[in-house]
């Protein structure tokens, strides 16, 4: 179908004619830290989502000579973390990757460690590449392979090390720009050379799921009932005794789209990041194609028409932060039928 689209540009609140009067007026109001609402109305409350993210892919086959690169160029010690940060097109140095999150490679050499931190932004990671390294978070080790989902909650100590043969990479997804927006940030490094271990309780929560662990689950659910038309094979990665978003700030998913399948078109108004574990397909977002294969992350920015199709059978992984905008009632999505 022919989808419409409304010009994000044209304001509800149209301005008023400035006079000279008007605009002496302002300049006065300026000058005691002020300024006449209507001059400012259609900037601030908006028809619809005005996003200056954009749609726009990262492909892995190029991103990866250069993340070699930088093992090479400089050290996870003097890095402190060794990442290529993935910055939208449409927020230029910000780094960010959409309006409310952060993304980026990080690479771990054999035989490296990264030292113990903790901050208040709440992280997640997806394994790409490599076997063979760990990270911990609060003294617990977990193991890293590939399509591997672990998180680090808010303020938890987290420490990487790869003492195996071969170079591993993973995505990070961090709702700095979240944090910040509060000022709300703080760091501290762990001096201790360990990180002190968190007691396990009834309410710890879920920090590791496992590919082979999730890939089983959406065979069983692929095999059980039909494929839904906008989402294919939707798998929530929640904490399996709550229910809940394991992170209040960032929703994760898997889904999985059958070989020659296409969605229906559909928008929602978080942004959301998605990374290729496998197949290959494309992604039609807004007036734009993506076209992806296993590894490559892309965006969807607020708002934007969106449909995948399946050259074979396909997993995506997909973050957003949804959790905040459905905690403060502001998430909205609009499925559009064929």
């Amino acid at each position: 179908m022919d989808v419409v689209f409304t010009d994000m540009n044209s304001p509800f609140f149209v301005k008023p004619r400035q006079t000279p009067e008007r605009t002496a007026f302002a300049a006065r109001l300026d000058e005691k830290n002020s300024t006449p609402l209507w001059n400012v109305l259609g900037d601030l409350v908006l028809p619809q989502p005005r996003p200056f993210c954009a749609p726009a892919i990262w492909h892995y086959d190029e991103m990866r000579p250069l993340l070699m690169e930088a093992g090479a160029l400089i050290s996870a010690q003097e890095a402190e973390r060794r990442v290529l940060v993935l910055e939208n097109p449409g927020l230029k140095g910000a780094s960010q990757i959409t309006q409310s999150l952060y993304a980026g490679l990080q690479l771990i050499m054999p035989g490296e460690v990264a030292e113990g931190h903790r901050h208040a932004a709440s992280a997640l990671r997806l394994v790409i590449e490599g076997e063979g390294a760990y990270t911990t978070v609060c003294g617990k080790r977990t193991a890293m392979s590939p399509g591997d989902f672990i998180i680090t909650p808010s303020w938890t100590y987290h420490a990487h090390g790869n003492p195996g043969s071969s170079p591993v990479v993973w995505m990070d997804g961090l709702d700095i720009p979240i944090v910040n927006t509060f000022d709300a940030s703080f760091a501290e490094h762990e001096t201790h050379g360990l990180q002190p271990a968190t007691p396990e309780t009834g309410d710890a929560p879920m920090l590791t799921y496992p590919y082979a662990r999730s890939r089983d689950t959406i065979d069983r659910l692929y095999r059980s009932g039909p494929v839904h038309p906008h989402d294919g094979i939707k798998l929530p990665l929640v904490d399996p005794v709550t229910g809940a978003n394991p992170m209040p700030t960032i929703g994760s998913f898997l889904q999985f789209f059958p070989a020659g399948f296409t969605t229906a078109c559909r928008r929602s108004t978080d942004s959301t990041i998605y990374c290729v574990i496998e197949g290959h397909g494309r992604s039609r977002v807004g007036r734009v194609d993506l076209v992806w294969r296993p590894h490559d992350i892309f965006v969807v920015p607020s708002w934007t028409n969106l449909s995948h199709s399946a050259q074979e059978d396909a997993v995506l992984f997909g973050f957003s932060d949804r959790p905040v905008q459905e905690a403060l009632r502001l998430w909205r999505q609009e499925q559009i039928d064929v």
